[in-house]
């Protein structure tokens, strides 16, 4: 009987054949994962519809009159015979109660609640990943703190704490709204980030990381934060929506904005007393808050089915 006599090569090639396959780098796992998460939402017809929506909102809030040029006849007149005065040919919303057109001021009332709800959205979220990173890293003392404050924050209802905050300065405008929303908006993203963080701190690869003399900035923001972020941006695009809600309840109250400014919130507060008489001014700007409202919410909808495994 003849032994056979395995050679370094062969032996070396069998351990490779045998070897378990390396697993893909996080990177990488990352960019299959937006990819996969790309293609399914491209696939919903939804999506697209929300974002032509969105796009056109936005077209509206940064270049009104160039629609209102567009759209309608003497768009900037104003004229009180017209007052109240029904949808026309010439005039599809019909005219305000000082006689303007109501579509170029309709169209006008789209800057100021979009703006309100982006600039507060993305201040809120810088707040909470900055504090989530830090109370969910470090702990302690200072994680306590914020989870003691956002205690008291929550316990405040969001409508009745602005409304306080804003009666007690009258002489307010939009960025005084951006800012008292900011305040008593940020505390539900921050708990996300936070139970985010905590639950990555202990992954094996953040633990080898900081075997091999990771600092903690590094640990925080090249280890952890990219794969603690998806969630919270998902709640962030439904934040816009609430955000953009509040604003126009505010102004419909009568303490958020004040003419002669325009907004949808502002047009429903004076079309409530001719609702019955005179429909079209509640209508139109119900129409496109609701549009944008519900867009936004369809969007985070669509990210979250995208982004969240459990849903596949």
């Amino acid at each position: 009987m003849t032994d056979t006599i395995r050679t370094p090569e062969a032996t070396s090639d069998t351990a490779e054949d045998t070897a378990s396959p390396k697993a893909p780098p996080p990177s990488r796992q990352r960019a299959s994962l937006a990819k996969d998460a790309w293609l399914e939402l491209r696939q919903r017809p939804t999506v697209w519809a929300a974002l032509v929506t969105l796009l056109l909102m936005t077209a509206m809030a940064l270049a009104p009159g160039v629609f209102t040029s567009l759209l309608t006849e003497a768009g900037g007149r104003c004229d009180l015979a017209d007052s109240k005065l029904g949808p026309s040919a010439s005039h599809p919303f019909g005219f305000d109660l000082q006689g303007c057109d109501y579509l170029a001021q309709v169209i006008r009332g789209t800057r100021p609640s979009l703006l309100a709800g982006l600039a507060v959205t993305a201040a809120s979220l810088l707040i909470a990943v900055v504090l989530g990173l830090l109370c969910g890293f470090y702990g302690g003392w200072f994680d306590a703190l914020v989870s003691r404050i956002t205690d008291i924050f929550f316990g405040l209802p969001f409508v009745l704490g602005a409304t306080v905050i804003l009666v007690a300065f009258p002489d307010h405008g939009l960025g005084a709204m951006i800012l008292v929303l900011t305040v008593l908006g940020w505390t539900t993203m921050t708990r996300i980030m936070r139970s985010q963080v905590i639950a990555l701190a202990d992954a094996d690869y953040v633990k080898a990381a900081r075997m091999l003399g990771a600092r903690p900035a590094r640990l925080m923001l090249r280890h952890i934060l990219p794969n603690a972020i998806t969630p919270v941006v998902v709640v962030a695009m439904l934040n816009v929506g609430a955000v953009i809600s509040g604003e126009a309840t505010l102004d419909f109250l009568g303490v958020g904005l004040q003419y002669p400014q325009v907004s949808w919130g502002l047009q429903l507060n004076a079309a409530q007393a001719f609702v019955l008489d005179h429909p079209h001014l509640l209508l139109f700007p119900a129409l496109f808050l609701s549009a944008t409202v519900l867009s936004f919410i369809l969007l985070g909808d669509a990210l979250r089915d995208a982004f969240d495994p459990r849903l596949k």
